[in-house]
Formats: structure tokens, sequence, C-alpha cells
């Protein structure tokens, strides 16, 4: 487990997938054992799940006021979880049970119920690379949902076995008293100047960021220009988005790469040193919500996937700072250009990207 901490989020993630063919073989011979009820189960989560009729929305809600009760495995913070299931409990009458870890935690544990044939988990609500991973391990239901049609471009994957609820935006964060605002870098290629020698900061673990990036140059012209930058003027690495932003704001690392857009915003508001600004396109990652396909409350974890989902909530979360999906919500980045990870790709990848990663950003051998 240290070994796979040190390696990065996406060196965890191809760890996790290389688990799959184990876990899938070890669910189907106790699903065999136990005389196949639990494919009896996913069956009925379809039924549930993938129903589009016209009174869809009130068969829900009196199939998990019956139910009266939900589990959910997140990775979203503590204060903005008890925000959501605080309303969504008062607004329904289902209890909510929360288990919060990060987001290969949550991957990890669902994995290893799933090949246990232990079925506690009904909603499922983290990154889109570790949604991924669960989808190709068949550990989440496809839903059909009428809020689709509402969502950005790139929100819904092909298969509907997750939805993106919110996006996680990098950008660029600096400390005003060291930083003057007129100097801040307009392209890539502008923090190849001397001046920025000493001053860069970066994420250790963006290696999605990374690759994005250098995706977008070309992957030859990419790969050298962080060579460059990295040899020219230096990167720090912090582990921790909340640690770099608290970095920023003392001061300790003037610019920083790789920071959440509302982490900087939070910080501003309360009076700290810090602003950000967007070297464009900015590069985002999703988070989304899933139902498991082996949920002991289908009613119940599909009225909480569209409560997720729908405006009142989205428009919840852009308060916060959150950039949501939902097109009919205002964004707090409504006038810069986003460009989305291709999760599924991402995954594809993981290994190439991570190794280049660590290279080059971290210096490991």
């Amino acid at each position: 487990m240290n070994r796979k901490k040190r390696q990065g989020r996406q060196l965890r993630l191809l760890a996790c997938a290389a688990a799959l063919t184990l876990c899938s073989a070890l669910s189907a011979f106790a699903q065999t054992a136990a005389g196949g009820t639990g494919a009896a189960a996913s069956a009925g989560v379809a039924a549930v799940a993938t129903y589009d009729g016209p009174d869809r929305m009130e068969r829900l809600i009196a199939g998990a006021k019956k139910e009266g009760a939900l589990t959910l495995y997140t990775s979203i913070a503590a204060g903005d979880v008890s925000l959501m299931t605080t309303v969504f409990e008062r607004k329904y009458g289902v209890k909510v049970t929360v288990w919060r870890a990060a987001n290969d935690k949550v991957l990890q544990r669902v994995m290893a119920e799933q090949a246990a044939r232990r079925y506690d988990v009904d909603s499922i609500q983290i990154a889109s690379g570790e949604l991924e991973a669960l989808t190709r391990e068949n550990a989440l239901q496809e839903v059909r949902s009428p809020s689709f049609a509402n969502l950005i471009p790139g929100a819904v994957p092909k298969h509907h076995k997750w939805a993106a609820h919110y996006l996680n935006v990098w950008v660029q964060a600096y400390n005003t008293n060291k930083v003057k605002k007129d100097e801040l870098p307009k392209t890539y290629a502008d923090l190849l100047d001397p001046r920025w020698k000493g001053r860069l900061g970066i994420e250790g673990n963006n290696e999605e960021w990374f690759y994005t990036v250098v995706d977008g140059m070309g992957e030859t012209a990419g790969l050298k220009f962080f060579r460059d930058l990295v040899a020219t003027n230096g990167l720090s690495v912090n582990n921790g988005h909340s640690l770099l932003n608290n970095l920023v704001a003392a001061g300790e690392v003037p610019l920083a790469l790789t920071d959440y857009n509302y982490m900087p915003e939070q910080a501003k508001q309360k009076g700290a040193p810090i602003d950000w600004f967007v070297i464009e396109p900015a590069i985002a990652r999703a988070n989304g919500i899933a139902v498991a396909a082996h949920a002991p409350h289908p009613n119940a974890a599909t009225l909480f996937y569209e409560f997720i989902l729908s405006d009142d909530m989205q428009r919840a979360m852009s308060k916060s700072g959150y950039v949501p999906t939902s097109r009919n919500v205002e964004s707090p980045l409504k006038k810069i250009p986003i460009k989305l990870i291709d999760s599924s790709k991402a995954l594809d990848n993981s290994e190439k990207w991570t190794s280049a990663f660590n290279k080059i950003i971290k210096g490991v051998k």
C-alpha cells in the first residue's frame, strides 16, 4: 500500500484495474455458491434504474420511502456531503448512511465487497477515473435519466453507468504579494522565462492534468516543454491541493500550476493574499454519481442520483464554488474555456503517463 501511495493516483488505478480478473473470478464463484441470487438482485436494480415511464419520479419516491435507507460511499468533502444528505433526508424521509474516503479507497472497498459478494453500497460518488474502473468491473448500474438532456457534453459516457455532477477544474494560483498581476504568464511557454526560477509549484498527483496539457501541445513538444521547465526553472512538488493552496497563500510557493478553482477563491474571500487565473483552456476532471449494480435500496439510490443531478442541487454546489455540469446553472467559470479529461482514455494510458510524470516532474528514476 505504501508503494502504491508513492506512485500516485493513476498508478493506484492501474493496480486496481490489474486486480479486476481476480475480483471477477471470486465474485462469480461466490454467486454460483449462493445459487445466483446476486444476478436476480442486479436485475431488480436494473428494472428500477432504467425505467423511463412518465411516472418514473413518483415510483422512485414511493419506493425510496418504503425502503427508508440509503448507503453512500463518497470522496466529497465532509461539509458538502452533509449538505446534500441533510437536504435529501428532509425532502424524502430516507435515512442516509455515509462512508467517506479518498477516491482510490472507495474504489478498493467497492471492488473488495463485490469480490466477496457483500453488497452494502447503494450510491457511489467519486472521481471519473475510479468510476470508469468500477464500470469495467461491472460494479455499476446503467441509469436512464431525463436529467442527461440538461448536462454539458462529455458529462455522461455512452454506457450510462455514471454521470458527472461537478467538475474539478485546475487553475493557476498566485500569491498577490509575491507576483504582480501584469507579470502573470499568458501561455505555458511564458513559464520558461527566467523570472519564474524557483517560484513554481505543482501538486504531486496531477498526472491527468499533465497528460492532458502534453496531449494538447502534441506529445513530443509537450514532454520537451516540461523537461525544459523543470531543468531551467524547477518545480516544487507538494502532495495535496489544500497544502499547495496554503503554501501559495503563505508565499512559500509564489505560483502554483495545479490548484482547484474553489480553493484560492475561498481563501481570497477570507482575506488571504491569493488569487487565481487560467492558462487556457482550463483542464477539468469530472466527479460523478453512480448507482451500485447490486444496490440493496435501488429506488433510494436512483432517487439520490436524480437529486444530485437536479438543477436545485447543482445551484447549491455552484454557490459553494464547484463547477456544475448542468447547462441550466451558471458556472463560476462561465467565461473560461474548459477541456474535460477523457476518463476512459486516461485510464487506458495510466501506466505510461504516471511513469512520465514521475520521471519528469518528480525526478523518479
